[in-house]
């Protein structure tokens, strides 16, 4: 099986990292943080955040050819725990109804103003 490599202007890019991979017909997203990939700012809030990476997944989804309703599993890590509310508060949003499997852990390093990072695995359609 070949894996492809997915890139979108949409969303954060390092040289460290992928945005995402597609190997058949799954799709891994690497772990978005809340950072506006045009502006480079970032909001404050841990609901701004949590928006903002979940956009931004959403962008490299769709560089891939699928949606977030493709979406079969979502990892959270948080920097702060006590977070989790204000995380959820913000996810549920963006997967109101019949939300993918989702697993949250604490974030391990500690970067600077980053307060979740979040990852998708998801299955392109047919």
């Amino acid at each position: 099986m070949s894996r492809q490599i997915i890139t979108t202007p949409d969303a954060p890019s390092s040289p460290l990292f992928s945005q995402g991979v597609r190997a058949g017909s799954t799709v891994y997203v690497s772990g978005m943080v809340g950072v506006d990939p045009q502006s480079g700012s970032r909001p404050e809030s841990i609901e701004g955040q949590t928006l903002q990476a979940l956009r931004n997944g959403e962008a490299v989804l769709r560089a891939a050819g699928c949606a977030l309703d493709d979406v079969a599993l979502v990892t959270v890590l948080l920097a702060h725990p006590p977070d989790f509310a204000g995380m959820n508060e913000a996810y549920a949003q963006v997967f109101p109804q019949d939300p993918p499997a989702r697993a949250v852990a604490r974030l391990g390093p500690e970067l600077p103003g980053i307060l979740v990072s979040i990852m998708m695995t998801a299955h392109v359609p047919d």
